[in-house]
């Protein structure tokens, strides 16, 4: 990447001005959910057709696209290969891809999973990468000076969807929430990535679509982060409290990051049937349209005076 090349908070917000909505495709490829028009039942080519399949059925539509992992693991080197390729094909649509590995080490450990998913020789063609903060913020330098280096972006897990999220991220410590004072700490972070021009700092954060009351405190904390919003659609979150955290500009557009459906975008009703790909598609296009409209629909009006 060179200088002259546009950061991640810069490449989302021209995204986000060209779809016009906030969606965020996640590309999960259950293998029990995978239509048999794609290939064998459990196989690394049926998951790795599957997705492609997806991004081309849904890319005019796509903010960003966000692989998952740990979905292509099992598969060993196979699905370590699949998943690059899958990437790959996402970054040629010129859509930003959002690695979600959750990454979370220390020294050496993090220097090689920072570099896989985002350094100069990426094994990855990632724009961005979900990272775990909480063994502490020296876990996420290798991948901030990354993302200085090459213009990518860090998606960092504050507050999450997942029914057991406020085991430990809710605990009070001293009058905040853990999360919190993980938001907090992020600041810097923040600021160093922060691109002038666009208004967004290329540092995300990853906060549940069910918890919308605290998406508009940590959106308080870290007013220039893009967000990342999980669970919304097959996990019951509404767009309208999908989108709490985010707004729109002067002009219209969506700002303050993207909003992730996979299952309800991947899995509509009639798909896994369908006797062709192109019945196929026209399922899946349909379904990611919806999510998109639904999303643009449900974006707060910008405030007066917005840029």
């Amino acid at each position: 990447m060179t200088p002259t090349t546009p950061n991640f908070a810069a490449r989302l917000c021209a995204r986000l001005d060209r779809v016009g909505s906030p969606l965020c495709i996640g590309l999960d490829p259950f293998a029990d959910r995978i239509p048999p028009l794609f290939g064998p039942r459990g196989s690394v080519m049926a998951a790795r057709g599957f997705c492609e399949a997806v991004i081309e059925a849904t890319a005019p539509l796509a903010a960003a696209f966000k692989p998952q992992a740990g979905l292509f693991e099992p598969w060993g080197a196979d699905g370590a290969a699949a998943l690059a390729a899958v990437c790959a094909a996402g970054a040629d649509t010129g859509v930003p891809v959002i690695l979600d590995a959750k990454r979370g080490d220390i020294g050496s450990t993090a220097e090689g999973y920072a570099e896989a998913a985002i350094g100069a020789g990426q094994a990855f063609r990632a724009d961005c990468v979900t990272v775990n903060p909480y063994m502490g913020l020296d876990t996420l330098e290798p991948f901030v000076a990354r993302a200085v280096a090459h213009g990518r972006g860090v998606a960092v897990l504050v507050r999450t969807s997942n029914p057991g999220a406020g085991d430990f991220q809710d605990l009070d410590t001293g009058g905040q929430p853990l999360w919190a004072r993980v938001a907090a700490a992020l600041a810097p972070i923040e600021a160093r990535l922060l691109d002038a021009g666009a208004g967004w700092s290329s540092l995300m954060v990853v906060c549940g679509a069910t918890a919308p009351s605290q998406a508009q405190l940590l959106r308080d904390l870290l007013p220039h982060a893009l967000f990342l919003v999980p669970g919304f659609g097959a996990q019951g979150a509404s767009a309208q409290q999908a989108v709490a955290a985010l707004r729109r500009d002067s002009a219209g557009g969506p700002r303050g990051g993207v909003v992730n459906a996979s299952r309800s975008v991947l899995y509509p009703d009639g798909a896994f049937e369908a006797a062709s790909h192109t019945e196929w598609a026209q399922h899946v296009h349909i379904a990611a349209r919806a999510a998109a409209d639904a999303l643009a629909a449900a974006l707060p009006s910008p405030p007066q005076g917005a840029g």
